[in-house]
């Protein structure tokens, strides 16, 4: 039987494959923007994130996180999840309408919760590789489907420590756009003290006591660790278990 021309035509294109296996088209997609840029190599190109950190931009942070999270949003939801055709920028790109189907499309917010586990006189940190060397922070982690935040810290701290927790205080928010989060801060109150770290996770993690803790929010730690800047929740998580201690819950 004879195939159709368009048949044929796409396998034509897929009949390209990486020396992995992976089949990959010969049209190729147009460079967004900010990658055109990237490539000209005009511009020093540096992340919001390290900008932010090096206190670059204290007066505006949110505005500046604001445009990240839309810009992210709009290069990646080009296409319409609902039908696969393109979409348009609408009300001034706080939304894009397909224009085949018809279906609105909103940016969307990633809700993380990040959470800092008390043991008595103590609290738990951890480290991920991708941290600068010598920062620790809170343990953090998305939200799941159907979970409330309080069930998420308990999930996240017994899966990347082993830490069962029981009362959860809520603390704080803030945007965090990298790419599209918000972080959710809380104190978790630790049943147990016996760490069993998920090593996909953390790199390590370990109990401090709030003498540990002044010096790495003061930067004389003698090992030079510290904590995260002010600028992050995590720093001010560690700092009100400083100044409160298990006084967090109640």
């Amino acid at each position: 039987m004879k195939q159709p021309a368009q048949a044929s035509r796409w396998r034509r294109r897929c009949s390209a494959k990486t020396p992995a296996g992976a089949v990959i088209s010969r049209r190729q997609s147009p460079l967004p923007a900010s990658k055109k840029l990237k490539h000209a190599g005009d511009f020093i190109i540096v992340d919001l994130r390290s900008i932010a950190l090096q206190g670059l931009c204290p007066r505006r942070p949110i505005r500046a996180g604001n445009r990240k999270a839309l810009l992210f949003w709009h290069e990646r939801h080009r296409f319409c999840s609902n039908c696969g055709k393109p979409t348009t920028s609408a009300q001034a790109g706080w939304r894009r309408d397909c224009v085949a189907c018809g279906a609105n499309h909103f940016p969307r917010t990633d809700p993380c919760v990040i959470m800092l586990a008390i043991h008595g006189e103590q609290c738990l940190l951890g480290r991920q590789t991708r941290f600068p060397p010598g920062m620790w922070s809170a343990l953090a982690g998305f939200v799941e489907p159907g979970e409330s935040l309080e069930e998420a810290v308990r999930r996240e701290t017994l899966e990347e420590a082993g830490i069962p927790a029981g009362r959860v205080a809520y603390f704080a928010s803030q945007p965090w756009p990298f790419p599209m989060s918000i972080m959710i801060g809380a104190f978790a109150e630790a049943k147990s003290d016996k760490l069993k770290i998920d090593e996909v996770e953390l790199e390590a993690a370990r109990w401090v006591t709030k003498d540990e803790c002044r010096l790495l929010l003061t930067g004389k730690h003698p090992a030079r660790f510290f904590a995260p800047p002010p600028l992050a929740i995590a720093h001010h998580l560690i700092k009100t278990f400083v100044e409160r201690g298990a006084g967090v819950f109640d």
